[in-house]
């Protein structure tokens, strides 16, 4: 597929960014982003997707000499549950669709074939064919952003499951009386440790009267605290932002001993904007699947951050559009 590309699309709960992708080497030759929250509807976020996707063709084959019948098609990472045989998003309760056709939308606006996925499958994907994941045969992404996603690869097949719910890391229950999803269920690991409650948790620490820089870095507004609010505090040293991302960690650390456990992988990669928190993350959160795991599973799996912190995803769908072609 040399001089041949691939449009991703990456759906998240923040952002929606598109990007040109080589077939080859998986690099990125033009990359649009625009914010969730501005598209109002399914429909709206078709038009903005087929604008996005337009804008990265024309930009992009004009800076790489290349054709408009070198662009083969559209991969599309959504949040989910989806029908991947129709190309329906079921049920983004973060974004309030349901039953919505979007592949065909997509390919009919955009006049190319279009390949969906879920959201979190195609970030590890990404990490898997052109970021951390490369040389690796067994992988387990976790995606760490509005909420928690996740993606399971063995013996390199993405797996999908019977119903095409495989990777849900993020509604695993870790406890069972505990606080409530977005999904309807109690105790998932999504409803502690995605940004959007690792912010929750951070605001309720503030409002019961915890001393900290986070009100003054939210200009006064609780509701103006965010995990990148955490984040932030937490590298200036605040005290109560550590306590909160050590909570995270651990948090985090029991749900991935759980799949360590289970699924055995050379590597688990941690993709999304938590990540950015770095060390003060990852060494309780090993730390915390060390004391829970197996220690055989434990020792033969690498803890790691994506190396493609703003496009796996993009690259991931593009990427598994393609694989679809090869099929």
């Amino acid at each position: 597929m040399t001089g041949k590309w691939a449009v991703g699309v990456d759906i998240g709960g923040t952002n929606v960014v598109v990007g040109l992708v080589g077939a080859e080497d998986g690099a990125t030759a033009a990359l649009r982003s625009r914010p969730t929250a501005s598209m109002q509807s399914a429909e709206d976020a078709v038009d903005q997707i087929v604008e996005m996707a337009r804008e990265v063709i024309t930009e992009g084959l004009a800076a790489v000499g290349c054709r408009r019948e070198d662009v083969l098609g559209v991969g599309i990472g959504s949040p989910g549950p989806l029908d991947l045989e129709g190309g329906i998003v079921l049920d983004a309760f973060n974004l309030g669709w349901k039953e919505f056709p979007l592949r065909d939308r997509v390919a009919v606006a955009v006049g190319l074939p279009v390949h969906l996925e879920n959201d979190a499958r195609a970030a590890t994907w990404g990490e898997y064919w052109r970021g951390a994941g490369q040389g690796t045969r067994s992988l387990v992404g976790v995606t760490l952003g509005t909420g928690i996603g996740g993606g399971v690869i063995l013996d390199g097949r993405l797996m999908h499951g019977a119903s095409a719910t495989a990777g849900e890391i993020g509604h695993m229950t870790i406890d069972f009386t505990g606080r409530r999803c977005k999904c309807g269920n109690y105790g998932c690991l999504e409803a502690y440790a995605s940004g959007a409650n690792i912010a929750a948790r951070a605001r309720e620490g503030v409002e019961a009267g915890a001393e900290s820089i986070l009100l003054d870095l939210a200009g006064g507004d609780p509701e103006g605290i965010t995990a990148a609010t955490v984040s932030e505090a937490l590298l200036r040293g605040d005290a109560y932002a550590n306590e909160v991302m050590q909570e995270t960690a651990k948090i985090l650390g029991a749900g991935i001993a759980n799949v360590v456990n289970v699924l055995n992988p050379e590597m688990v990669v941690i993709v999304g904007g938590v990540t950015r928190a770095g060390e003060h993350l990852f060494v309780p959160l090993r730390a915390e699947v060390r004391r829970r795991a197996f220690r055989v599973a434990e020792q033969a799996c690498r803890i790691v951050p994506g190396a493609l912190p703003d496009t796996a995803g993009v690259i991931g769908a593009a990427g598994l559009f393609l694989e679809s072609r090869r099929v």
